[in-house]
Order: structure tokens, then C-alpha cells, then sequence
């Protein structure tokens, strides 16, 4: 160290400040080579993926542009995974939390048939549940009649004309609807959505309950705008990333069978049209572009109720330094 910076670091010497505050650290960053040589390693693999992409032909980009935008891919992008995605998702979400709530409820009853869903139900693989839903339920029971309980044997007991039967459902035709397979996505969800949304309600602390309970809300109301609101923070991130799996996991329709459907179509195209690996390719890209939209809103929810918590940026209406004012 020189003689010039010893004495700068010193009081009253000619680099201190007035105040008697020591100067600036000169200090260098301490180098890491070996980040150097990985950074070049990483680019030349990046490089080498894109030369092997761009002068591969047997990719067939062009011809998987064009199969994105026919209308069966572009219907079953709509019909099987966006709308089935959505409607497997409410069923999943809404249920779930039924079932996460019921899991945590005093009465032993209902968490024994919540502990009995989630088993069932996260025991089973989805390609079997829907495969069972499109050809076994159908065989096992051809009708579901509803009506009042029993309405049957009693008119049948009685002698009624009529059996008390207000509706009657052909399950051989609704098991090969993509209703029947929403629903069957949606019970499978439901049983991941329950651990989730259970692991986000013991996130709060428990005297958050106590303290709505002494504003005198009863346990529903203190569930709705006190606990629930607080876990969403643990809840939304997993919840995200099952939304993401259901997207894929909407190419399993097909068990049912439903054909409007992304990944059915696409292998339909390629099938016909001796075009395998450029159907692969187009339905890979309307994969990747819904998954990459549906990150984009786990986000901005993460942002929304990560409020608070340090983990997120920090808004605008508290990024504002002390003494600027503003609210």
C-alpha cells in the first residue's frame, strides 16, 4: 500500500474529508475466472444448438407453421386445452379448497372423507381415471337416473305410474364428451389442489383466526377474508405450476376419447401427412407459447399477494424514499 493512500484513510490528511469521515474504499473485486470459462463454454453449446437448428432441415419449421394455424390444431387448441385447462383448473381450485377446508375441520367424519379423496384420487394416474371414465363407467352403468332417493323401489312398493325420476343421464354418450373429461381432470386436480391450499392455510398463523373470531366473525367468514387471503401467498406459486401440468396433461383426452384436442390433432396431421417431425414441433410451440403466457400471470399474482413480504419488487406507491411524500 502506498504512502498516499495511508495517509487518505488518516484525519486531517489531504484526501480525508472536512468532516473527519474517511474516504473512499479503493478496493478492486475479487476475480472469478471460472465464470469466465463457463460463460464461453454455455455459448458455444448455445451456438451449436442453433447452427444444428437453423441448418437442419429435417426440423421442418415452415411446415410447422403452417400446421399451427390449420383450423382442427387451432380448434383443439381452443376447445381441449384452453378450455379444458380452465374448466379442470375451477373444478380442481374449487373443490380442493372445499376438501383442504373439510381435511382441517373438528369433526373427524368429514376429514376421514377428505383423507379418502385426496387417496383415491392422487393414487390413480390420470390416463387410467379418464380411460375408466370414457369405456368403464359407461359399461358398469349404461343411465344415471336422478330423482329422489330410492324413488324407484317406492313408487315400485306403492304401485305409483310415476318413479320420481326429474332426469336421466345416457353416461355412454356423455363419457365421450370433453365434459366428461373436464370433469375427470378436475377431480384428479382436486385432490393435489386440497394439499396445496391445506399447506397454505397452516402457513397462517393461527392467531389471525383467533383474533377474527374476537372481532366476532363466525369460522366461514374468517376462513373468506382472513385466513384465505393470507395463504393465497403460499398457495399461488404450486398452483401455478399445476396449471401449467394441465395444460399437458389435456393432450391425455385423448383416452376418452376426445379428438378436438391439441396434441391429437397435430399427430393426426403428421399421420396423414407423413409430416411427424414438424407436427411434433408445431404442437411443442403452442405448448411452450401457453405455458409461457400462463407464467406471465403466476407473476403478477405472486406480485399481488406477495405484497408485504419482502420477496417481491417493490411498488411504485412504496418505493418512494422517506420524506417525499406521497401516500
Amino acid at each position: 500500500m502506498s504512502q498516499t493512500t495511508t495517509d487518505a484513510g488518516m484525519p486531517g490528511s489531504p484526501g480525508t474529508p472536512a468532516d473527519g469521515r474517511p474516504g473512499a474504499i479503493d478496493a478492486k473485486p475479487v476475480r472469478h475466472p471460472g465464470r469466465w470459462v463457463a460463460l464461453v463454454v454455455i455459448l458455444v453449446l448455445v451456438a451449436m444448438m442453433i447452427s444444428s437448428f437453423v441448418t437442419n432441415e429435417r426440423w421442418g419449421f415452415s411446415t410447422a407453421l403452417e400446421i399451427m394455424q390449420q383450423n382442427p390444431v387451432l380448434e383443439g387448441l381452443w376447445k381441449g386445452t384452453i378450455v379444458g385447462t380452465l374448466g379442470s383448473m375451477a373444478i380442481g381450485i374449487v373443490l380442493g379448497v372445499l376438501i383442504a377446508v373439510l381435511r382441517l375441520s373438528q369433526n373427524p367424519v368429514l376429514r376421514f372423507v377428505s383423507f379418502v379423496y385426496t387417496w383415491f384420487f392422487r393414487g390413480i394416474p390420470r390416463l387410467v381415471l379418464l380411460a375408466m371414465i370414457g369405456s368403464g363407467i359407461g359399461f358398469l352403468y349404461n343411465r344415471v337416473d336422478f330423482g329422489l332417493p330410492f324413488g324407484q323401489q317406492l313408487a315400485s312398493w306403492l304401485g305409483l305410474s310415476s318413479d320420481f325420476t326429474f332426469f336421466t343421464l345416457n353416461v355412454n354418450q356423455f363419457s365421450s364428451t370433453l365434459l366428461a373429461g373436464i370433469i375427470g381432470l378436475g377431480l384428479s386436480e382436486a385432490a393435489y389442489m386440497a394439499e396445496i391450499a391445506r399447506a397454505g392455510i397452516l402457513s397462517v398463523d393461527k392467531g389471525q383466526g383467533e383474533a377474527a373470531a374476537a372481532l366476532g366473525m363466525s369460522r366461514g367468514k374468517a376462513m373468506r377474508r382472513v385466513v384465505l387471503p393470507q395463504a393465497m401467498r403460499v398457495i399461488v406459486p404450486p398452483t401455478g405450476n399445476e396449471t401449467i401440468a394441465m395444460v399437458k396433461d389435456t393432450s391425455l383426452l385423448s383416452a376418452i376419447p376426445v379428438i378436438t384436442e391439441l396434441f391429437y390433432q397435430t399427430s393426426a396431421i403428421g399421420t396423414r401427412t407423413l409430416q411427424i417431425m414438424p407436427a411434433f414441433v408445431a404442437v411443442t410451440a403452442w405448448y411452450l407459447i401457453v405455458g409461457s403466457v400462463l407464467m406471465v400471470g403466476q407473476y403478477l399474482l405472486e406480485r399481488r399477494f406477495g405484497r408485504g413480504f419482502g420477496t417481491g419488487a417493490p411498488s411504485r406507491r412504496f418505493a418512494r424514499p422517506g420524506g417525499a411524500g406521497g401516500a
